[in-house]
């Protein structure tokens, strides 16, 4: 992977992991987890960082997974980069911010779940198509949308799999504020690096009770995903949808 599909950048206390894979709609790969996973692990042992921003470009976060790199290299075990990268993300003590514009596709908008400030462009639009894949939901989504959103709406977004937009996400407390998407970036690294300004041990502690029990079961929750998820891609559903993606035809599930 050519280390500039990730881009790390720290300054003033602040961490920017940039999505820099445009030619590809920053899809993820599997080394780009590994550097998303060994950053927050550095940042997390770094007392020079205080915040981590994650971005993508004015026109889009990420496509989600890298469909061919993900079929030829599936995760497989708990220690696969992106379980790392899920893992770090949920556990991460110092505040997270996303800055969002444009799509953000199944891991784009359920990695903003474990953020703690997110602003999008109006121009931001969050699926989680995993069902239209023949899968389940990933990065404990199936416990945090519901938590969020409420039972109704998260069944519309998980089970129907369609794109909601930026208000609508504005609506549900996904994202903190809606500006234009050339400005999205600028004001994730405004707002962290004001919260850089403060007390480090402050920042960390109230984070902590404010996720309460909540981090362990989350964690929970995605082991048990995992699994299921594991299962599911090598079902015939899966087989079939990632078939016709490859194939660029629409799938057919009528036999399965």
């Amino acid at each position: 992977m050519p280390m500039s599909d990730i881009l790390t950048h720290v300054d003033a206390g602040v961490m920017t992991l940039t999505f820099n894979r445009l030619e590809k709609k920053n899809s993820i790969t599997s080394a780009m987890y590994g550097v998303m996973a060994d950053a927050l692990a550095q940042a997390s042992a770094d007392a020079a960082v205080r915040v981590v921003v994650i971005q993508g470009h004015e026109s889009i976060f990420s496509a989600g997974n890298d469909i061919g790199d993900f079929l030829n290299q599936a995760p497989s075990t708990q220690d696969s980069p992106v379980f790392r990268f899920l893992r770090g993300i949920a556990s991460f003590e110092k505040p997270l911010i996303a800055a969002v514009a444009g799509p953000a596709v199944g891991i784009g908008t359920t990695l903003l779940l474990h953020c703690d400030l997110v602003y999008a462009g109006d121009n931001a639009a969050f699926s989680m198509p995993f069902v239209n894949l023949g899968l389940c939901p990933e990065a404990a989504s199936s416990l945090l949308v519901p938590q969020m959103m409420g039972y109704h709406r998260a069944a519309e977004a998980l089970l129907m799999g369609e794109p909601f937009f930026a208000e609508a996400a504005l609506e549900v407390g996904l994202v903190n504020r809606v500006v234009p998407p050339t400005e999205v970036n600028g004001h994730a690294q405004a707002q962290a690096k004001k919260m850089a300004a403060k007390p480090l041990s402050a920042l960390i502690e109230t984070k902590r009770l404010m996720k309460g029990e909540q981090t362990p079961a989350v964690l929970a929750r995605m082991g048990e995903e995992g699994k299921s998820f594991g299962r599911m891609l090598r079902e015939p559903a899966a087989r079939e949808a990632f078939g016709a993606f490859m194939e660029k035809r629409k799938p057919d599930f009528s036999k399965i």
